[in-house]
Order: structure tokens, then sequence, then C-alpha cells
């Protein structure tokens, strides 16, 4: 199942030993070298390894969960579970959950941390994605400090890049970040040519904050006498209050390089932006649910021509991650296509991070990261998406990371 193109009957594909995919096609035209190790899957489909386009894999078995009820109070419950884990704990375990991602399938991550711990497991894993590093400050006044912590710990992950993982910038989300550090902080990136991720239009109360300087995450502020942001009442509104898509456009954050996290509490003029921005986004549905935040409009997103991905999100959101439960939910949410979601947890998650051009689908000169998915009896093409869909998780047999067997 090559995603790309229709399925392949009896397909076979030629992995080289630069762990790039030499050849894809039907099994009796692809070439069987002597000396290359040659193994049949029947009853099997074949597919491209998954794309998780959001995850936090160093809060992997963080061992208490929060359940506050205001989504502020629980970022904050989440800060403190963090402020316990020592950074050989968080290596362990981001390392441990890069491991249960190929477990299920997904050979390439989108990361968002602090520690730098996920860099470090891809180092150990040979894994593939991108660690978007986070910085934090919500006063201004924390501008200086924020970009230097954010410089020193980029200079000390850079050795750790390889060719399959690379770092980003995630300016964490506008009730943690303030306007000029988003626009200092994504002018760096673009002049590094790294690429940023940033949780956006998640909560009302993140709205409320950039809408009216109201709310939860307002009256935080207050408390520790942080300054709102005073240039909300410059922006010239497209339609109604100022939303969170809005606020960062004004700071020059949106574009190509780009992926909104979440972008939930998004009108149609914000839509309009982001696509004119190029912007991609990438949807948690069930960490958003557990939430009460309500669902992405991923329909509209869609039909708009926006790039979109399917992410898990972190364990202290919803327990075990599953991206295969989080396409079946989007599939029965929207009435959307099984072939239209395979692509989502595939290619379009790779396109929504920048790495279509290496991951994504069975295309010779991609990597060769594979998936074997045992069907449990016969399947037409036509049903293929839609049983891998139902066999995904369970039914994962195998899973090859640029021609390396990770599992079993």
């Amino acid at each position: 199942m090559p995603v790309d193109g229709p399925p392949i009957p009896d397909g076979a594909v030629l992995i080289g030993a630069d762990g790039r995919i030499a050849s894809v096609g039907p099994g009796a035209l692809v070439p069987r070298p002597e000396a290359v190790p040659s193994q049949h899957l029947a009853g099997t489909a074949l597919i491209p390894g998954l794309v998780n386009s959001h995850t936090h894999l160093e809060l992997t078995d963080l061992t208490s969960r929060s359940d506050e009820p205001e989504f502020p109070d629980w970022i904050r419950a989440v800060r403190r579970l963090k402020a316990g884990r020592t950074a050989p704990e968080f290596l362990t375990a981001a390392t441990e959950g890069l491991r249960r991602c190929l477990g299920s399938g997904v050979t390439t991550v989108a990361d968002t941390g602090d520690t730098g711990a996920t860099m470090e497991a891809f180092r150990v894993m040979g894994g593939s994605g991108i660690a978007y590093h986070e910085v934090f400050g919500p006063d201004p006044a924390q501008l200086e400090a924020s970009m230097a912590g954010l410089v020193t710990d980029l200079d000390r992950l850079r050795p750790l890049e390889t060719p399959r993982a690379r770092l980003g910038v995630s300016p964490h989300a506008p009730y943690s970040v303030s306007g000029p550090l988003y626009r200092a902080a994504a002018r760096y990136a673009r002049e590094m040519g790294l690429p940023i991720a940033v949780h956006v239009a998640e909560s009302a109360a993140e709205s409320a904050l950039l809408a009216t300087g109201t709310g939860p995450f307002a009256d935080l502020w207050h408390r520790r006498s942080i300054p709102l942001p005073d240039d909300l009442v410059q922006l010239p509104p497209k339609s109604g209050a100022v939303s969170p898509i809005r606020w960062l456009d004004h700071h020059g954050v949106l574009g190509p390089d780009t992926l909104c996290i979440h972008a939930i509490r998004v009108d149609a003029a914000d839509l309009v932006l982001l696509r004119e921005r190029g912007v991609a986004v990438a949807h948690c549905p069930l960490s958003n649910a557990r939430h009460g935040h309500g669902w992405a409009p991923v329909d509209r997103m869609l039909e708009a021509g926006l790039r979109v991905g399917l992410g898990t999100d972190s364990e202290l959101s919803i327990g075990p991650l599953d991206l295969w439960a989080e396409a079946r939910a989007v599939r029965d949410r929207f009435g959307l296509s099984a072939d239209l979601v395979l692509r989502m947890l595939t290619l379009g998650g790779a396109a929504a991070i920048g790495m279509e051009a290496a991951v994504g689908s069975l295309v010779a000169g991609k990597w060769g990261d594979l998936v074997a998915v045992s069907l449990a009896g016969p399947c037409s093409a036509e049903a293929l998406a839609g049983r891998l869909l139902e066999r995904g998780g369970v039914g994962v047999s195998g899973v090859w990371l640029g021609g390396r067997l990770a599992l079993p």
C-alpha cells in the first residue's frame, strides 16, 4: 500500500544498503539481488511508517496524572510534575516513548519539549523526526533571558542531529510566550533554517486572554504581575475579536515552515489566513476531547488545502499513545474516507512537518520505513484502507526503520 498510488497486489519493496527504497512495485518486477535477504509476508499489507505530528515523549511514564478541571491549572500541574524528574529520567522516558511509537508502527515523530531528551533519544534509537525545542517567557521583560537560553540549548543539541533527525523551535503557546518573544524566536529559527511549531487556538481560556484580556490565563498573569499583551488593541480585527491565529500572524510567526498544533478555535478568517501563509496543522483529537476543548474543523481545513497531520499529544493527556485510535476518531467524527485518513497518518503527516520528500509513502529514494499489518483474512484492494484502520495497532507484525528491523 504505497499511499501515493493504488494498492499493489503481491507487491514487493527492495531496500538498498543506504536504508532507502531502491525499488517498489509488483513482485515480479522488483529486482531480487542474490546477496539481499528476502522475506515473504503472506496475508499482510505493507505500508509506509506512520507519522505522529505531535508528541511530548519526555513526559512518557510520569507516575502521576493531573485531572485539574481548568486547563491553566492542568498546565501548571504538568510543570510541577516535570520539575520532579531528572535529566537521566527524561532521557529514559523519551527513549521508551520512541520505542513504543515504533511498536505501534510510528516511525517518524514531531516532538516538542524543553529538556532535549527526545533529540538524545533520536540519536540512541536511530530515530526519525523533528525535536522542536520549546522556549517560554510570557513577560516581555523575559525576552533576553529566554532567547539566550534557547540559543544555548540549540547549540548544545545541534551536534546530535542526524540525516534522519533534526531540531526545530517551539515558542510554546500564546499564554506562555510574549509577543516580542514570539517575534524574536521565529526570526531566529528562520535565520538558522529551523522549522517552527506552536500550540495555538487550543482552549477557551487562551482565546479569552487574547480577545479580551480576561479569563483564567489573564487572572494568572495578573497574579504574577505579568502585563497583558497590550498590542491586542492595535490589531485591526478582520472579523470580531482578535483570534490567537491572527495574533501569531501579527508577530510574524505564521509561514510554510510553521506547524500549528491543535488549532481548534479557528474561524473562517483564520482558515483563509492559514491557507495564505501556507501553514500546516497537527490535530490531536483524543487529547482535545479529554480536555474538553472540542474539535478542530479538520474537514474545512482539508477543503481549504491545508496540510493536516494527526498527533497523539502526551501520555499525561490521553494515556498510552495510539495514533491509530486518533485516526479512527477523525474518520468517525467527520465521515472521512479510510483512504484519506490513512494518508493523514502517513504522507499527510509527513507533509505537515515538511518531511514528505523523505518519508510518508513507498517511493524509490525515500527512507525504507515500512510497517507490516496482518489483515486477518482476505481483503479487496477497495476495502484495504478500512481494514488497516481497524487492524492498526493490534495487527502490526513488523516495523522497519531505514530498512533495519525495529519490531519484533
